[in-house]
């Protein structure tokens, strides 16, 4: 029993050293591994290649295929040249199983010190981040030599040898084991190096070795199809694709696993050795046979999934993918484009809203105040999203963009409610009375308004961009919209004071309008705020320290 719970100690230390390694390159180098897969795309080649590199840095190959299932999600990448870079991920991946099973053990305590080291004295920064990926390899390798130490006393039972004879007799059974301890683990990578060194020590056989690889390979492919199984059909297709080039290298090379038993491994004197290398060979005759035939694959794909043609509604989220969530930079660059979905929807009720002033609508201003619902259903989707997103893992910058998201999609939430409240005003005091507004006064409500969209607009390029020179240029327009509304006020008093009746009547509405047009400007021109404040673009509070004392 003791032996057991070392053994499995020993896989758990594996498996956590592996996600170790994983997040931490991908909390490092997140933001410039999903900026090479997008440059990449040229292609089919070249995608297959940087499947390779970052499949090589990430140590998973479920790790980039979620990440490029979700640039397909958005709309980033076509789904033929995500089906490339997944057949470079396996390659990879295999690459990392090579390096891993030859005798490193003597790094695993420079790595694991150092990374010590660094993850301590800086945490929450760069280097602590490196940090956690030395203490990840280091923890990978001392469990790869603890793996062979604890099965030697194991190979002494009967009933463990018995129960290793029982699954080599099936096939079948080797490769379902396979897929099942990769799924379980989250990475294939651990169970092949797994499967390795328990050849290595004997605990296997080599034969039995090949198949239990070749459902650890049938595993990943499972895990990214579960792990994305709730997203979007332009996700799904990617994953599944995915899955379908692996049954298929798995159909036809399992019936030829005897060749390699007999002509390579008399030349491989290392069981365990045979094992990783059976599985880089299989992969990259997997990847280079199917390379041609993602075109194909992708049809296929589109037929089996097609996309929707109806629309979705605008309350929907489009672009919160959960399975971004284990790279804070991505995640962050797909709250923004939903915190922008959501401005559009906003946008949508301030057009509307202008049209129910001018032609007295009010079936249209029913429907306006119905996606005030949608605002906020967006708006808490973001802000749920957004929680799931730890601050402690983001650096200065992301946790600046965090805070900026946050505060715009508050913002829209707030404009949508105001926009709701005046919707009604005007339904109350100006349509159910059949009132009007007089020429003078619409004509500056128009001119509001056409300031206002404008407004709007530019500050969703603001928070797009993080232009300086165009976020000076929205506070510009803060204090131009302010002077409007003062003029406008003044002369609304002015036909008042000549009794204009339109006027008179519709005072209080009026009044209220070019108020809350205003504040609604105001909500908008804070977006500014904080990129101006990080360029150091801000002024100072105009107040002085010390108020002289009042005089007497």
């Amino acid at each position: 029993m003791k032996h057991l719970l070392n053994l499995l100690a020993a896989i758990a230390l594996l498996v956590w050293g592996s996600h170790m390694v994983r997040t931490g390159v991908l909390r490092v180098f997140g933001a410039n591994l999903r900026n090479l897969l997008a440059r990449s795309m040229s292609n089919r080649f070249t995608a297959m290649l940087s499947g390779i590199g970052v499949t090589a840095l990430v140590q998973s190959s479920s790790a980039t295929s979620l990440m490029t299932a979700s640039f397909v999600g958005q709309g980033l990448i076509p789904l033929t040249a995500a089906l490339s870079v997944m057949r470079g991920a396996d390659v990879g991946t295999a690459l990392m199983a090579v390096l891993f099973s030859t005798d490193l053990s003597w790094l695993s305590p420079l790595l694991i010190f150092s990374g010590v080291v660094l993850f301590i004295s800086k945490q929450d920064s760069t280097p602590g981040r490196v940090g956690r990926v030395f203490i990840g390899l280091g923890l990978m390798l001392l469990a790869l030599r603890l793996i062979v130490e604890a099965t030697e006393p194991l190979l002494a039972s009967e009933a463990v040898r018995t129960l290793l004879v029982s699954v080599k007799s099936d096939f079948f059974m080797e490769l379902l084991l396979g897929t099942i301890l990769a799924v379980i683990a989250y990475s294939s990578l651990a169970i092949v190096l797994l499967i390795a060194a328990m050849a290595a020590s004997g605990a296997i056989t080599g034969d039995m070795a090949l198949g239990l690889v070749l459902g650890a390979n049938l595993g990943s492919g499972v895990l990214a199809v579960l792990q994305t199984a709730k997203s979007s059909i332009e996700v799904r297709q990617v994953t599944i694709g995915n899955l379908i080039f692996k049954i298929m290298g798995v159909a036809i090379v399992s019936p030829f696993v005897g060749l390699w038993v007999t002509y390579a491994m008399p030349y491989i004197n290392d069981a365990g050795r045979s094992a990783v290398l059976f599985h880089l060979a299989f992969n990259i005759l997997n990847t280079l046979g199917f390379i041609w035939f993602t075109g194909v694959i992708g049809d296929w794909m589109r037929k089996l999934l097609p996309k929707e043609e109806a629309n979705k509604g605008p309350q929907r989220p489009r672009h919160l993918d959960a399975s971004a969530l284990s790279t804070p930079s991505l995640a962050i660059s797909c709250a923004a484009r939903e915190a922008l979905h959501q401005a559009d929807v906003v946008e949508s009720m301030l057009i509307g809203l202008h049209n129910v002033v001018q032609t007295d609508n009010q079936q249209l201003s029913q429907d306006l105040r119905k996606l005030d619902d949608t605002v906020d259903e967006l708006y808490s989707a973001i802000k749920y999203y957004m929680t799931k997103i730890s601050r402690a893992e983001l650096d200065e910058r992301e946790s600046q963009r965090w805070t900026e998201v946050i505060n715009f999609t508050i913002n829209m939430e707030q404009i949508g409610d105001i926009i709701e409240r005046v919707l009604t005003d005007v339904e109350n005091k100006k349509i159910k009375k059949r009132r009007q507004f007089s020429k003078q006064g619409m004509e500056e409500i128009n001119e509001l308004h056409a300031h206002l969209l404008d407004n709007l607009r530019l500050a969703m390029s603001v928070f797009l961009s993080g232009n300086v020179r165009d976020a000076q240029k929205l506070l510009e327009e803060k204090a131009r919209f302010r002077d409007l509304e003062l003029a406008y006020s003044a002369s609304h008093l002015e036909r008042l004071s000549h009794n204009t009746v339109p006027s008179i009547e519709t005072s209080s509405l009026h009044i209220d309008l070019i108020s809350d047009l205003k504040r609604i400007n105001s909500l908008l021109c804070s977006v500014a705020y904080p990129i101006l404040e990080a360029a150091g673009a801000l002024a100072h509070s105009r107040l002085k320290d010390d108020p002289e004392p009042a005089r007497h």
